[in-house]
């Protein structure tokens, strides 16, 4: 591959959960990665399909049907795609390296399972014939942020049900084999920049955990996080992922500010403005009026803003969405609000005096891998006169 210029690299499915994670991700690599985008009438309409592999040096082939009441619609679908792609390379002359997700399901007998070790076995077939890059992944159950609950994993069921108050129910206690969708991110980048080639190419897992041990961490943070504001301990790198994945299924709007106790005597006031199981690093601020701090979004951190005096507007903003969400924190009402990975945020003093903010962030800060990507949470110059 040019090393001269950017990799440019499509995503099939690029809507869908794997997909976003994907696609947000190659935008922290801008300096290496031109993202090609794109969406799913490109299988309606041939000449856009054409135009999309045309561009592409890489293309990550997501797009399927996994679930339908008739299983022959799941196999003639998935084959369909793939034969699509198959044609639209060749009547275009094009060689990109294909990534094709498959599933740990082509080890069982179902007819999801054998679409996609049919396809699997297409795309060699012409890689062999046009001497081609392909490469065929059989990933494991995958979990993590804005998963579909009751589609795409167990773990985001489960995050729906608690956060929403609703029953779950474990028909099988099964021990899953997992990985969480940032490290098959990282897995698939490593694939793309070394231009590994398999046919049959397995994704490690990084956990096993039976159901019943997922559904007791999940409610565990439920009773400490959704109750009492208490960041949990987490053991272990699953632990830490399964947290940042469940605080994203609390609906913002409704969940935060989260008040505090706020404790008043003749000396003063006291607030407990973090409880933690777990350390981390907390900073404080002062910010003059009309100054506005942040504008960028973490991957992996979880941060967390209290206004201890003053008045503050925090907007937030997911990474590929446009839809921002504002709340005004206001020290005469101490409260706090958690940011998600994968949010943009910033924070602006909206009142007349000097704006005193307390930050908490579970690692300290590390110059040389920061975890910090700067990107505007809106354009607007002004804040609307209506929050001051």
């Amino acid at each position: 591959m040019d090393t001269d210029r950017k990799i440019r690299i499509g995503i099939t499915g690029q809507a869908g959960f794997i997909g976003t994670h994907i696609y947000n991700f190659l935008g922290t690599k801008t300096d290496e990665v031109e993202r090609v985008a794109f969406r799913d009438d490109f299988f309606e309409d041939y000449h856009l399909l054409c135009e999309f592999v045309s561009q592409c040096d890489v293309i990550i082939h997501l797009a399927a049907l996994n679930r339908h009441n008739d299983p022959q619609t799941i196999y003639n679908t998935n084959i369909q795609l793939v034969d699509q792609l198959i044609a639209a390379m060749e009547d275009t002359d094009s060689k990109p390296h294909v990534l094709f997700s498959s599933s740990i399901q082509e080890e069982r007998n179902n007819i999801f399972g054998q679409s996609k070790k049919e396809g699997r076995t297409r795309f060699a077939n012409w890689a062999l014939k046009n001497e081609a890059l392909f490469t065929g992944m059989l990933i494991p159950n995958v979990y993590g942020p804005f998963g579909n609950p009751y589609y795409n994993s167990v773990v985001a069921t489960f995050c729906h049900q608690i956060t929403h108050g609703e029953q779950a129910v474990i028909d099988t206690d099964a021990k899953l084999n997992l990985i969480y969708i940032q490290e098959l991110v990282d897995f698939i980048w490593k694939v793309i920049q070394n231009e590994m080639v398999a046919n049959y190419m397995k994704v490690p897992h990084t956990t096993s955990r039976k159901v019943s041990e997922i559904y007791q961490l999940l409610q565990n943070y439920a009773e400490q996080y959704i109750q009492e504001g208490i960041i949990p301990q987490v053991d272990d790198n699953f632990e830490y992922n399964l947290f940042n994945t469940f605080i994203c299924y609390n609906d913002l709007q409704s969940f935060y500010p989260f008040e505090y106790d706020k404790h008043e005597d003749d000396r003063g006031s006291f607030v407990e403005i973090i409880k933690t199981l777990r350390g981390g690093q907390v900073s404080f601020s002062t910010t003059k009026p009309e100054i506005t701090r942040g504008n960028h979004y973490h991957t992996r951190k979880l941060e967390r803003f209290a206004v201890i005096k003053g008045k503050a507007l925090v907007c937030l903003r997911r990474i590929g969405t446009s839809e921002v969400i504002e709340f005004v924190l206001d020290g005469d009402k101490p409260s706090f609000i958690d940011i998600p990975v994968w949010y943009t945020h910033n924070i602006t003093n909206i009142g007349n005096e000097e704006l005193y903010t307390v930050f908490w962030i579970n690692e300290f800060f590390n110059p040389e891998d920061p975890d910090t990507y700067f990107e505007e949470v809106n354009t607007r110059k002004e804040v609307d006169a209506s929050h001051v």
